[in-house]
């Protein structure tokens, strides 16, 4: 009995150590200090993912809905150039990976931008399907970047990384979103217009095959991998 709790104990240590936050904007080359344009997430200290689509936590994981955002700088950006977010642990659980961005009214740091259907997915890293099996190419990296549209309108900004881990998504709620928000100044954008446009929450149900799915036991008429959410807007 006594070795059974003491490997259970090891399991859950290893559960725990393989979550992780997204502190750190990555602009320019630079990673910025910890929560320093990104708003503090709710799971600062235990780590621990988002699992209710439903719930407000899946626009941005604030740790306060009405301070966050206030407390939180803006990094000035160009339009074109490549952004990203340090994790402060290694991607340790197989998953699909992206990031939208929402135009904020009235300005980034304003805790009521970005509560509408105005959010667009600018990048995505699904899944491959190899030799009948999902192989997973950003596994155990620490972080994750990616380009602003170039043609994105100058302006202020939220950007919202995401991580949904699907080791543990075979059942309805198994899912589990590691995500937070940065907040931007774009300079020298374009003149495109961003879409489609979705709400957080809103944008997922829960039901969508990229994320209710057994990545361990596919179906035998599986064909490769759903990304959930919009389509990418590339500018």
């Amino acid at each position: 009995m006594k070795a059974f709790f003491a490997a259970l104990a090891v399991v859950s240590a290893q559960l725990v150590a393989a979550h992780y936050t997204l502190p750190d904007l990555i602009s320019g080359g630079t990673t910025a200090s910890d929560w320093e344009y990104v708003r503090i997430t709710e799971n600062y200290d235990s780590q621990a993912p988002v699992t209710d689509v439903t719930s407000q936590e899946i626009r941005c994981y604030e740790l306060s809905l009405t301070d966050s955002a206030g407390q939180t700088s803006i990094a000035t950006v160009e339009a074109g150039s490549t952004v990203g977010f340090k994790a402060d642990n290694t991607f340790y659980h197989p998953g699909y990976f992206s990031a939208y961005m929402s135009a904020a009214q009235p300005a980034a740091n304003s805790a009521d931008a970005a509560l509408d259907q105005t959010w667009f997915k600018i990048w995505e890293d699904p899944p491959v399907f190899e030799n009948g099996a999902l192989v997973f190419p950003s596994q155990t990296i620490d972080q994750i970047t990616f380009t602003i549209p170039s043609e994105l309108p100058s302006g202020q900004y939220l950007l919202r990384g995401e991580q949904i881990a699907l080791h543990v998504a075979s059942t309805y709620g198994g899912a589990q979103f590691y995500l937070a928000c940065a907040q931007l100044n774009v300079v020298n954008g374009g003149s495109g217009t961003p879409g489609p446009l979705v709400s957080f929450p809103g944008a997922y149900t829960g039901y969508e095959p990229g994320i209710l799915i057994n990545i361990y036991d596919l179906p035998s008429n599986f064909t490769g991998y759903q990304s959930p959410g919009p389509a990418v807007w590339s500018g």
